[in-house]
């Protein structure tokens, strides 16, 4: 037996150097210092380098809000290749096969073009598990359907135009922020519609789009914008959509609905920083959100009068008719630097979302377990 045992224990008494060969190694495991791991202990202890390696989904869908966030404050809307561009042409065309003066042709419509919208999404966040595939993905859907810089841009450029008196420029510049006739309205009525259009489209732009993607990663994303871009394209009173546009008016509604008052809620915080008043703001969309028609616009609009202390509301002129509005607040009507003033809590409101929105989207996907291992987690066995 003593030559057995100094076989085992070597000249100096020590374990042998675990250096199997390769058939044992395959059989055996994986050689870890003075022990081999069995097949399942090696593949937790892969895992768990892995998982140290990588940033867990909360974290990566976290900072890809953020990183999408900030791309587009830097760089604005992709300036070719527009995604929410080539969504509106693909609509376009689909639009042509489908219309009809029917709810439900219109409903299948809208159906099919965000279910394929989603479950895009859905496979690419699904291919892109892995952390930093994660975070690039979540970025760049972010930036492509955000639209803050561009809002505020037009915003401030539409004040700086009715400042100096060009009110052709001004009425050129509309269109791009709502879809009201320039044609019929006066400088007093270009501020007031820039206003309105800018308190409305920080939550259809910004805030909205954040608010889903926090809840919901790349698919809430994208799907939002699917939904918004829809109603703006055939959600309108028009004969030629007031019953096939119906549905993607619906269902932008019922995808505003919290995000609208979270833009609200932000809308009073930030007052102070544009002289307002945080109790003003609060008490006048109490007061006045629900007389709007648009139950979601109502409120940030009513919020954001408050906010710069003006009134807001009246006649209001779409290319396919008036529309009279509930009076909103009770101070003058808006002026351009009140336009300036509102691309500024648009910013504002805009920042303060992205971070909640990051924090949100760590915490939801903590709280429903994203991003932990599967099998290895449940064949986890102590290593000594």
């Amino acid at each position: 037996m003593a030559p057995l045992r100094r076989r085992v224990r070597g000249r100096a008494g020590r374990a042998p150097a675990c250096s199997p060969a390769p058939a044992a190694r395959a059989l055996t495991g994986t050689c870890v210092g003075p022990r081999v791991l069995l097949g399942s202990e090696a593949r937790v202890r892969t895992a768990r380098t892995d998982r140290r390696a990588r940033p867990s989904a909360g974290l990566a869908r976290s900072l890809g809000l953020l990183a999408g966030f900030a791309a587009d404050a830097l760089l604005g809307d992709p300036r070719r290749l527009h995604p929410v561009a080539g969504f509106g042409r693909l609509a376009s065309r689909v639009e042509q096969a489908t219309w009809a003066d029917s709810r439900t042709r219109g409903l299948a419509h809208t159906v099919t073009l965000v279910g394929t919208t989603v479950a895009a999404g859905a496979a690419a966040e699904r291919w892109c598990r892995p952390g930093f595939r994660t975070l690039v993905t979540t970025a760049a859907a972010t930036w492509a359907v955000l639209g803050g810089r561009s809002l505020v841009g037009e915003g401030a450029a539409l004040g700086r135009e009715l400042a100096s008196g060009d009110l052709t420029a001004a009425r050129r510049r509309l269109p791009g922020l709502c879809g009201r006739d320039p044609a019929a309205l006066d400088e007093h009525e270009l501020v007031r519609a820039g206003v309105e259009s800018l308190a409305e489209n920080t939550s259809d732009a910004v805030v909205a789009p954040l608010f889903w993607g926090a809840v919901a990663g790349v698919p809430g994303l994208l799907g939002y914008r699917a939904v918004n871009t829809l109603d703006a394209m055939i959600g309108h009173r028009s004969l030629r959509y007031a019953r096939f546009g119906w549905a993607a008016a619906r269902l932008d509604d019922l995808a505003n609905l919290l995000p609208a008052r979270l833009t609200a809620a932000l809308v009073a915080a930030g007052a102070p920083a544009v002289g307002g008043s945080p109790v003003a703001a609060a008490e006048t969309w109490r007061r006045d959100g629900r007389a709007h028609p648009s139950p979601n616009a109502g409120p940030v609009e009513a919020a954001a009068a408050g906010a710069l202390g003006v009134r807001l509301g009246g006649t209001t002129v779409y290319p396919y008719g008036p529309q009279e509005r509930p009076r909103l607040g009770d101070g003058p009507p808006p002026s351009a630097a009140d336009l300036a003033r509102m691309a500024r809590l648009s910013r504002l409101v805009g920042t303060a979302s992205a971070v909640l929105a990051a924090v949100a989207a760590g915490s939801l996907t903590a709280c429903r377990g994203e991003g932990r291992a599967g099998p290895a987690r449940r064949n986890r066995r102590p290593v000594r």
